[in-house]
């Protein structure tokens, strides 16, 4: 895709469905009638949930790629062994305890009488096969090293027990890091193959459900677990459709196709609100979206002169360029207008409520002042660039990414812009194939999303798997690492986390945008907790 991409949005509840959505539903009808074959006799009278989704979901192996709409559908299944609760607070999970025996020893105390969904007994030896599984999949286009790491041995002293030796002392970490690696059976981690967990045969969990069967970009159909542990789920089935077009997914949910949408159309709010058929529950999302910049070649692509030259040189490396783009985004303007109000105006890589955020205001839109900050870069008359985001993955993404490509052409920076589907373009920003990119990040601190998104990318260590601009700054990473080993008191870690974040921001590592709302519009006999952590879990979806 090389042409810019012009965003037209119509409030999707006057418009009548798309042919190619149509085409999908109907799709999507077929497998669900596939799928109810696959069940027992008597399932087709079954109580169901049906959840449309708004993003793709590219794989069912729960290690494979570290987004979240893959990390969300896996927790039906797979669990781990720290759970998050509602407001992304930490809380027991497969793990009962866990805590430090000395400066380098953590020792974790497992849920007893936890079977698998094949009926064999949860124990010691399938955690520690699943903590050293990703270092395995090593073409992960999203991987989970970096919460496994850290760790330098795994002993399983007895079935409910596991001892971590860490490689880091006083590592203040660990509950985010088991929080964020899904576990599963021994002999399924010994499975590299996408295609074991995508056709259902390495599909073996603990979790409320249980798999029933995987259609690529069309649904995912999953059946209650009878034998779970924890409180059972009142659905008999979960369905999940997938239906990234933001005016199909109002229609199913119109429709009755679905009994809830995800990510609810900006456009679409206000209407919701006001139909007594539906509600809507919604917070402040963890996600804050922002862009990234190629910090580490002296020739990037998508780089230019006016002209359309290459510029033979990278402005994003100078720390006044970075800072001009900063001052050149009118966030209040982008969360006014853009995004409807479903947003608040982002001044970190971690939204307000989250452990860590600095305090800090949002960069004042100052145009003026940008252009001095170019011209005092060298660069008076700007430069060419293209940008690059989805136009599928996060809220109004497309138009969010036309929004900033106009700010950055008003202070000189002649902008064009390319929006790709969000499987493709996650694949060519990891190889490196753009220069300014948009990315969503969430996180349950920041000292957490730092290490991943601005930390010096290092295989050893877990740092920087997701900084795609190769960002490095020493004295960022000793500030992560301070924040990351600190065990003294949650207080004196936040303080650390805080102070890392305002380093980062005050460099401008990356450029935070906006944090959005979470948001679910659903029938109205439905009631559902908002999530931070935007996830649609159909175990918590109630009828009222």
């Amino acid at each position: 895709m090389t042409a810019t991409r012009r965003t037209r949005h119509t409030s999707s509840l006057t418009a009548m469905m798309p042919r190619r959505a149509l085409l999908q539903a109907g799709a999507a009808l077929a497998l669900s009638s596939a799928a109810l074959m696959l069940l027992p006799a008597g399932a087709a009278q079954a109580e169901d949930l049906r959840i449309g989704l708004s993003a793709d979901v590219t794989s069912m192996d729960p290690q494979w790629n570290n987004s979240g709409p893959n990390n969300a559908i896996a927790l039906h299944i797979f669990e781990s062994l720290v759970f998050l609760d509602k407001n992304a607070r930490y809380i027991p999970g497969l793990a009962l305890s866990w805590k430090p025996v000395n400066a380098i020893t953590w020792e974790i105390k497992l849920r007893p009488n936890v079977k698998w969904h094949d009926g064999t007994p949860f124990t010691s030896e399938d955690v520690k096969a699943s903590l050293e599984r990703p270092d395995k999949l090593t073409n992960s286009p999203g991987s989970f090293t970096s919460y496994t790491k850290p760790i330098a041995r795994i002993d399983t002293p007895d079935p409910l027990t596991v001892r971590l030796t860490m490689s880091v002392p006083n590592y203040a970490n660990l509950a985010n890091d088991l929080n964020s690696v899904p576990i599963m059976p021994k002999k399924v981690a010994a499975t590299l193959s996408q295609a074991d967990f995508d056709s259902g045969k390495a599909m073996i969990g603990t979790g409320p459900f249980k798999f029933v069967r995987f259609a690529r970009g069309q649904e995912i159909v999953m059946a209650k677990n009878p034998d779970y542990w924890g409180p059972k789920t009142e659905w008999d089935r979960a369905i999940f459709r997938i239906i990234t077009d933001n005016g199909a997914r109002s229609a199913a949910l119109l429709s009755g196709d679905v009994d809830v949408i995800e990510s609810v159309p900006s456009a679409d709010v206000a209407k919701l609100k006001q139909n007594p058929k539906f509600r809507i529950e919604q917070q402040v999302s963890w996600r804050t979206i922002f862009w990234q910049m190629d910090q580490s070649r002296d020739n990037p692509p998508y780089v230019t002169d006016k002209a359309g030259k290459p510029l033979g040189k990278n402005p994003f490396k100078d720390a006044r360029v970075r800072a001009a783009i900063s001052h050149a985004l009118n966030r209040d303007a982008i969360v006014s207008r853009i995004m409807e109000g479903l947003a608040v105006p982002a001044s970190s890589i971690v939204s307000p409520q989250i452990f860590g955020h600095p305090g800090t205001k949002p960069d004042a839109y100052d145009p003026e002042g940008a252009k001095k900050l170019l011209a005092a870069a060298g660069y008076p008359d700007g430069f060419g660039l293209t940008l690059h985001a989805t136009n599928n993955r996060y809220l109004n993404d497309a138009a969010v990414a036309q929004a900033t490509a106009s700010m950055l052409t008003r202070i000189g920076i002649q902008t064009k812009v390319e929006t790709l589907p969000v499987a493709a373009y996650f694949t060519r920003a990891r190889q490196g194939d753009f220069a300014f990119e948009m990315l969503g990040w969430g996180s349950a601190a920041a000292d957490v999303a730092l290490r991943s998104i601005t930390g010096t990318p290092n295989p050893k260590t877990g740092y920087g798997t997701w900084n795609w601009g190769k960002y490095s700054n020493t004295q960022l990473d000793q500030l992560i690492e301070k924040s990351l080993t600190t065990v003294t008191s949650d207080k004196a870690r936040e303080e650390n986390a805080r102070a890392a974040a305002r380093f980062a921001m005050a460099d401008h590592a990356i450029i935070p945008s906006h944090s959005q709302l979470a948001m679910w519009a659903m029938r109205k006999d439905l009631k559902y907790e908002a999530r931070t952590d935007e996830w649609s879990l159909a175990q918590f979806f109630h009828k009222q």
